[in-house]
């Protein structure tokens, strides 16, 4: 009978007690387990069936009366009446304790009959085991363990769902902020820069990707057009949204989200930008799609809302770009599956602690590689998506041509051109190879091919730390990809797009790449200087005959149609020099006790003694260049300065001859090796 009371007290009381809900106003929102103090729990134990309208004059004194009072959030089978003092130490010990605070509230653990249990049959007998559990005090849900409830709890508060916005239903949802970038308004969420509060994730951040991708995209639309683009994550759309209104009719675009919110949004940016949205191959007429007076449409946009794996096996497309949040090697096979042959398959990640040596395990699970952390790590992170990637195109029997590879603070950014046929797939699959590094010079160099096992690999470094000290010195890192990392005639063409459409944030990083792909020193643009130029911005730009139409001798066929009529049937490819893998950070061999020389000086230095030479966008300090470590080091001792200058004069260091300088760095090694050696093994 006391626990039909007790059933009944729990369901009846927070409309029939009006005295005892004045002071606590939120009892007919929230559970009877979640109080403010100890003593409000206490004091509903002595509310028993028609003594709600003396509730309201208990007082610390009547607590103390002698009589036995049953837990309120207890059934009699679990917890039977007893006197004031044991009940305060079962209140306290068993749902105080363990009780869950938030915002000044304290959510008691509950045994009440409040949840569903499932029979448990025992032999003959069936036995209905009463279940602990919480009551949220946000959503009202009922959550068994404590753990649980604090995670529940926590993602209302990342969502943003607290007490003042999602219990007072009445409050108006915080106004969506617009933002502008390249000419593009996009509307975003609360919270749209913070992944876990959001579901369509903003990052100002990467607006340096999106011009990177949108460059591509406007010298590939300059080969063929139209072209259909996918933005397999499109979040927001803002990437999207750009293809469409600067590239209009040459682009036929594509976004796609799987979250419902993000999708709902994009339509409404579509919307915001006069642009048509297109859904389920059907235009969706409304009156906000009709443009005013003045206003000009500037093209259609299709929306989706499908697995992006799912709709890269149902449609083919010339363009497909790929940024989830992290990794996008789960989405690979599904994006080289239906690509057009020359089509271009952009990907972005964002999961920099792994490609960045700094969670080793995952990097070996996701990309099947091995890395340590080097001094060209960016370099090395660019190198192993590109052979993630070329690994996913040789299982479809495709090939690929790196267009360009950028590895940046919070992304990798990798750009390819798709080459249908099982001879391209070879050879691109030849140019996935292994790595030796040497842990003590940081001297490096791509594994020799063959079928036949070396007895001593150390032998293929250029150094002698295997020769001057005991044990492993060199290890194996890869499979990477060993060919180029750029192509020079399409990065001119992005530059002369970037020119045409006033980009001018990424012109500076695009010019770095086209003097790290010829390795020359960054002095003049030689390359602009053509024989028939335009004035774009007040700079004369053109590219020559090789890249002014892209050209490529593809083992794959095309239609007829997707060519223009004016070109000739067999297309030359860009020309692509052989980069020079890898580079030096100039700090990193830094000689002790001497200054070393400006970065610019020191470039010259190289290309004076006959090396080739130039920066890298990888590294502010860095320098690639086909000298081997020991020159490198010698040219870099010969022009620096002694750290103290006594009755010296300022100015080079007297040459030395080829011996001493030798001896000198190789004694700078061993110092620097002997130094480091506790902390490399």
């Amino acid at each position: 009978m006391s626990s039909m009371i007790h059933f009944w007290l729990h369901i009846f009381l927070p409309t029939l007690s009006p005295i005892l809900l004045s002071s606590q106003e939120w009892y007919t929102e929230r559970h009877i387990s979640i109080q403010r103090q100890l003593a409000d729990l206490e004091k509903l134990a002595f509310v028993t069936e028609g003594d709600f309208d003396s509730a309201s004059s208990l007082n610390s004194d009547n607590l103390d009366a002698g009589n036995k009072q049953a837990c309120p959030l207890c059934p009699k089978e679990k917890f039977r009446a007893c006197n004031s003092h044991k009940l305060h130490r079962h209140l306290q010990n068993l749902h105080w304790k363990v009780s869950v605070e938030f915002e000044g509230y304290r959510m008691c653990i509950c045994h009440l009959p409040c949840r569903p249990v499932k029979p448990n049959i025992i032999g003959e007998q069936i036995s209905s085991k009463m279940g602990a559990h919480y009551h949220c005090i946000i959503c009202s849900a009922t959550i068994t363990r404590r753990t649980d409830m604090l995670g529940h709890v926590r993602r209302h508060v990342n969502k943003g769902e607290t007490k003042s916005t999602y219990i007072a239903a009445s409050a108006a949802k915080p106004p969506n902020e617009i933002l502008k970038e390249a000419d593009t308004d996009v509307q975003v969420c609360p919270n749209y820069s913070v992944p876990q509060k959001t579901d369509s994730y903003f990052n100002p951040k990467m607006k340096l990707n999106r011009q990177l991708i949108f460059c591509t995209l406007a010298a590939l639309a300059k080969e063929r057009k139209p072209l259909e683009c996918l933005d397999a994550f499109g979040a927001t759309g803002i990437m999207g949204l750009q293809w469409a209104k600067h590239l209009g009719n040459a682009v036929k675009v594509t976004i796609n989200d799987l979250n419902e919110n993000s999708v709902t949004l994009i339509q409404e940016n579509c919307h915001l930008n006069k642009l048509k949205v297109v859904v389920d191959s059907k235009e969706k007429e409304e009156s906000d799609d009709i443009p005013e007076e003045g206003e000009e449409n500037f093209g259609n946009i299709k929306v989706t809302k499908m697995d992006a794996n799912v709709l890269m096996h149902l449609r083919s497309f010339d363009f497909i770009h790929l940024d989830p949040f992290g990794t996008s090697v789960n989405y690979l096979d599904s994006a080289f599956r239906n690509i057009r042959n020359l089509g271009i398959v952009s990907v972005t990640s964002t999961d920099i602690s792994s490609l960045y040596a700094k969670a080793q395990h995952v990097a070996r699970r996701h990309y099947g590689c091995n890395i340590v952390r080097t001094e060209y790590y960016k370099e090395l992170a660019a190198r192993i998506v590109v052979a993630a990637v070329a690994r996913a195109a040789a299982r479809c029997n495709k090939g690929i041509e790196v267009l360009f590879a950028v590895a940046l603070e919070h992304f990798v950014l990798v750009v390819v051109r798709v080459l249908r046929g099982p001879t391209s797939a070879d050879e691109t699959a030849k140019k996935i190879q292994y790595l030796i590094h040497c842990q003590w010079c940081e001297e490096r160099i791509f594994q020799k091919d063959g079928n036949m096992v070396e007895e001593n690999p150390y032998r293929q470094l250029p150094c002698n730390c295997h020769g001057s000290m005991p044990g492993k010195t060199a290890i194996e890192l890869g499979p990477l990809w060993s060919s180029s990392l750029f192509n020079t005639g399409f990065l001119k063409r992005m530059l002369f797009e970037s020119l045409h459409h006033g980009l001018d944030d990424i012109q500076t990083l695009i010019k770095t790449l086209i003097f790290e792909s010829e390795c020359t020193p960054q002095v003049s643009f030689q390359f602009m200087h053509l024989q028939t130029s335009t004035k774009e911005y007040g700079v004369f730009i053109k590219t020559t005959d090789d890249t002014t139409t892209d050209s490529y001798n593809a083992q794959g066929k095309r239609r007829n149609n997707d060519k223009p009529p004016n070109l000739a049937k067999r297309l030359k490819t860009d020309v692509i020099l052989n980069i020079l893998p890898f580079y030096y950070n100039i700090h990193r061999h830094s000689i002790k006790g001497m200054n070393m020389p400006k970065l610019k000086k020191f470039l010259c230095c190289l290309s004076q003694a006959g090396f080739r030479v130039s920066r890298t966008h990888f590294d502010p300090m860095g320098v690639r260049t086909d000298a081997p470590l020991i020159q490198f080091k010698s040219i870099l001792l010969k022009y620096s300065t002694p750290t103290y200058t006594g009755g010296q004069s300022e100015g080079h260091v007297q040459p030395a001859s080829e011996d001493t300088v030798a001896d000198t760095v190789e004694m700078s090694v061993n110092d620097k090796a002997e130094a480091s050696g506790c902390r490399r093994r």
